[in-house]
């Protein structure tokens, strides 16, 4: 299999929304985006698939190695052979993909967030450098651009936590900030459970687990709107396939207001037909 291959697969098999975006794409900056992406994901992975913190260090250890190698000319991974040829036209720089590793790292260490500044760091390394990397990618000429970036990055990420509330829950993780969790009277081993500790009053839980929810959700939608006014017009039609991306999480961010008890018990997502016809939409007429 050939590093392009392989990248390609990586990147479909995810099932990410982040992969409709990519098939508007001109062949070349498609090739780049999903050999960064792939490389996301092999990093991430670490995380979500090694349960053994020691064993999951030393394979993020072994990814510095292998960006330091590939960048002084010899990559070993295929995808890093996939990544590095397009490096150089798209401004791709080591710092970018050690910060990516960086807040893996942090995964690995941190379980929980004291407040919303310390996630904001979380959300800059595996997601505002992420949206960064990947305007440049989709042809960013203005310096503006990164800035609004960055906002969508952390957008993007916070709807991630949102929707994923009950799986991190299942990985004794809390991405929400633990003085919101307080103002809302929402107790991290009510998080952990689920919902079902004993003596709860089910009712009770719902009422403050919902409220707590509509905050996190309406502070996620502010900040699409944020980035969308950054978005210089001069980079717009470049920008589609972020913008497609944004159309597709305020989507899902919005079904999940409609019921926010759902992301306890299961993973909500939208279709593959209705991503597709999401991103459709902002090819074909140039805005969400």
């Amino acid at each position: 299999m050939s590093p392009q291959d392989y990248v390609q697969q990586k990147a479909a098999a995810s099932g990410s929304s982040f992969y409709y975006a990519f098939l508007f794409l001109p062949p070349e900056r498609r090739a780049a985006i999903t050999a960064f992406y792939a490389f996301c994901r092999e990093v991430d992975d670490v995380v979500d698939e090694v349960s053994d913190p020691a064993v999951a260090q030393t394979k993020l250890a072994w990814w510095r190695r292998e960006v330091a190698q590939a960048f002084a000319g010899t990559p070993t991974h295929p995808v890093m052979k996939a990544l590095m040829p397009l490096c150089k036209p798209y401004e791709i720089e080591s710092r970018h993909l050690f910060a990516v590793i960086d807040g893996c790292q942090m995964d690995l260490e941190q379980n929980r967030y004291l407040d919303f500044a310390n996630l904001q760091r979380y959300c800059h390394l595996v997601a505002g450098i992420v949206g960064e990397v990947a305007a440049r990618i989709f042809g960013q000429t203005q310096v503006r651009t990164t800035e609004y970036a960055h906002r969508l990055g952390l957008a993007f990420q916070l709807t991630n936590i949102i929707r994923d509330v009950g799986e991190d829950a299942a990985r004794g993780r809390i991405y929400l900030p633990v003085n919101e969790l307080q103002s809302f009277n929402v107790k991290a081993h009510e998080l952990l459970q689920r919902g079902k500790s004993p003596g709860t009053d089910s009712a009770d839980f719902n009422r403050r687990f919902t409220a707590l929810m509509q905050f996190q959700s309406s502070r996620a939608l502010q900040l699409y709107g944020d980035a969308l006014a950054l978005l210089p017009e001069a980079d717009r039609r470049a920008q589609k396939p972020g913008l497609m991306m944004a159309s597709i999480y305020r989507t899902l961010l919005q079904e999940i207001t409609t019921d926010p008890m759902l992301v306890l018990t299961q993973r909500v997502s939208l279709t593959p037909l209705r991503k597709f016809w999401l991103a459709w939409k902002v090819q074909a007429l140039g805005r969400l």
